[in-house]
């Protein structure tokens, strides 16, 4: 009895987090190069159960066992894993938007990314080029992080009167200052976010630059931003599931519930 308890708690549980996931996923459905995420549920081991009996002829105990068959013990949320696809574009005509199209690349399986200085002064990447100029005239996000040109080194821009061509080269007063410099990963599923549309790598390494890289393309366009690959109704159709699912295994503990009381309260009363 008390197994049924742990499955459909366990089940409630996986639930909550994709909810959770679901969630935030449609909150930040207007946040400029958000990427949502996607969960991913697994099973835990099944345990084998066996039936066990002793049988004594004299002195002599043998015991047999035959397996009955295996039990699931519920499943859990095992991790959330970013959706890199492309977003739609969306035109500003703010000079501070920029939007960072993927036209080829070396392996599909990877991505493009801006490079930007954290508030701990490591590297760090973000697809959200909704920028803005501080005080001081150097290109930040909206988090106040600054993005970086080829030397991995701050960009001073002035003012929001400068022009971005499509390979990041930065012009200000008719004159090339810099280049943007633009991250390459082969592989999406060594990307960790962090936070605050950021991302970093697992182990901390910072990615190889996809500047002068022969064999990959990219374009950048001045007052535009990637929109977030958030499909709203497909969202809303599994944050529904979700919930319909988390409300069968609650119905299914009230009834676990309901038994026990009857055999505690019941079954074992002496008459």
């Amino acid at each position: 009895m008390l197994k049924g308890f742990y499955t459909a708690t366990a089940g409630m549980l996986s639930q909550q987090r994709r909810t959770d996931m679901l969630t935030n996923n449609i909150a930040n459905a207007n946040t400029p190069g958000f990427k949502e995420d996607q969960g991913v549920i697994r099973a835990f081991p099944e345990m084998l159960l066996q039936r066990i009996e002793e049988q004594q002829k004299g002195k002599t105990v043998t015991r047999s066992q035959e397996n009955i068959g295996s039990l699931n013990t519920g499943v859990y949320l095992q991790e959330t894993v970013p959706n890199f696809v492309q977003g739609d574009l969306q035109q500003t005509d703010y000079q501070t938007d920029l939007a960072l199209l993927q036209t080829n690349l070396p392996d599909q399986n990877g991505g493009l990314f801006f490079v930007v200085q954290s508030s701990e002064d490591n590297l760090s990447y973000t697809r959200n080029g909704n920028f803005s100029v501080d005080p001081a005239g150097f290109l930040t996000t909206n988090n106040g992080e600054y993005v970086l040109n080829i030397n991995n080194e701050p960009i001073n821009v002035g003012s929001e009167e400068f022009k971005v061509d499509n390979q990041g080269n930065v012009t200000v007063n008719g004159e090339v200052t810099g280049q943007l410099n633009i991250a390459y990963a082969d592989s999406m599923e060594t990307i960790i976010k962090t936070g605050n549309g950021l991302y970093q790598t697992e182990n901390g390494e910072p990615l190889p630059s996809i500047i002068e890289n022969g064999d990959a393309s990219y374009e950048i366009k001045q007052g535009f931003v990637e929109r977030s690959n958030v499909n709203m109704s497909q969202t809303m159709t599994e944050l529904l599931t979700a919930y319909r699912t988390f409300e069968a295994n609650q119905k299914v503990m009230q009834a676990y519930d309901r038994s026990m009381e009857k055999a505690a309260n019941e079954i074992g009363k002496v008459r």
